[in-house]
């Protein structure tokens, strides 16, 4: 079998197209070759790999397996190229960060212009998302570091990097009924319009669990995926919401927001550096490793060690 990185290649490329024509352009080939690729795949494999519907090229249930691996060969292929040409230097390269949205917001902005300037020939990118879909980039090989807020973290093969603590706090406006209270019970939160965040963030199912474990349900559903839309909602002065302590702290200096302690909050968050122990760790990824711990030092939070 003549399985090549060029047949899976295309095989990744019509799943997102599902045009033979674009497929053909985007690698430069013409549109026969590509049809020769497909023919030669399903003779190799002996089974139906593609299916023709309304002139879309559709993937069969054997060719989404297929695409499967092809995804994970093509990646690794990427990185391989990318690790030999950018081997051991730090004049020239790429590098790509996953960070959720607590990290992305309040961390990694300075950091990202430090390290800019100091190796002005590293090309760097930063995808913002959920901290269990970073997770699942760095399992599929899509980036080279991972920088979440969650809690205990131990995920094989994914070693993680304690940074600093990302205290949870209750946050409401002063203008909030219950704002003068000398704390924030349980029965006082169950009693206010709460601000949910989206369903795919930690900070959400921590909240869930909280909820569940008091016996809460909100009276209130508004469910926001942005930090910055949460915020506004509360400074409105009806709702509260559960947020990280960095992304409320400047709000709260400023008189805007009032934060309060979770009564009975038991889960304990921080933010990890996330690597993939089956990815090579070039010198770039080491260093902005290293970068990340001195920021950690600098703000006198310890670093608490790698999470075995």
């Amino acid at each position: 079998m003549n399985l090549n990185l060029l047949k899976l290649e295309i095989i990744e490329l019509l799943e997102k197209h599902h045009k033979i024509t674009t497929v053909a352009d985007l690698l430069g080939l013409k549109q026969p070759t590509v049809t020769f690729h497909m023919k030669n795949l399903e003779r190799d494999f002996g089974v139906k790999l593609f299916d023709t519907r309304m002139g879309r090229i559709i993937l069969t249930d054997a060719g989404y397996a297929l695409l499967h691996y092809a995804a994970k060969i093509n990646a690794l292929a990427a990185e391989a190229q990318r690790v030999v040409k950018d081997f051991d230097t730090l004049r020239q390269g790429t590098l790509s960060i996953g960070a959720s949205y607590v990290p992305a917001t309040y961390i990694l902005p300075k950091l990202l212009d430090e390290f800019s300037k100091s190796y002005p020939g590293i090309h760097l990118s930063l995808s913002v998302k959920t901290a269990p879909a970073i997770t699942q980039m760095l399992h599929s090989h899509q980036i080279d570091i991972g920088i979440i807020s969650t809690g205990s973290f131990h995920e094989n093969p994914l070693k993680a990097y304690a940074l600093c603590k990302d205290e949870l706090v209750l946050a409401c406006s002063p203008a909030h009924p219950f704002a003068v209270s000398e704390e924030w019970t349980p029965e006082l939160i169950a009693a206010s319009s709460f601000v949910l965040h989206g369903r795919a963030s930690s900070t959400r199912r921590i909240t869930d669990q909280w909820l569940e474990q008091h016996g809460i349900s909100p009276f209130s559903r508004l469910e926001l995926d942005s930090l910055e839309a949460i915020k506004q909602a509360v400074m409105l002065g009806e709702h509260i919401s559960f947020i990280s302590r960095m992304a409320v702290q400047s709000e709260a200096d400023r008189g805007l927001l009032q934060i309060w302690p979770i009564p009975g909050l038991p889960a304990e968050r921080q933010v990890y550096a996330i690597t993939n122990q089956d990815r090579y760790m070039s010198a770039t990824s080491l260093r902005f490793i290293e970068l990340l711990q001195e920021w950690s030092r600098s703000v006198q939070e310890p670093l608490l060690g790698d999470q075995e």
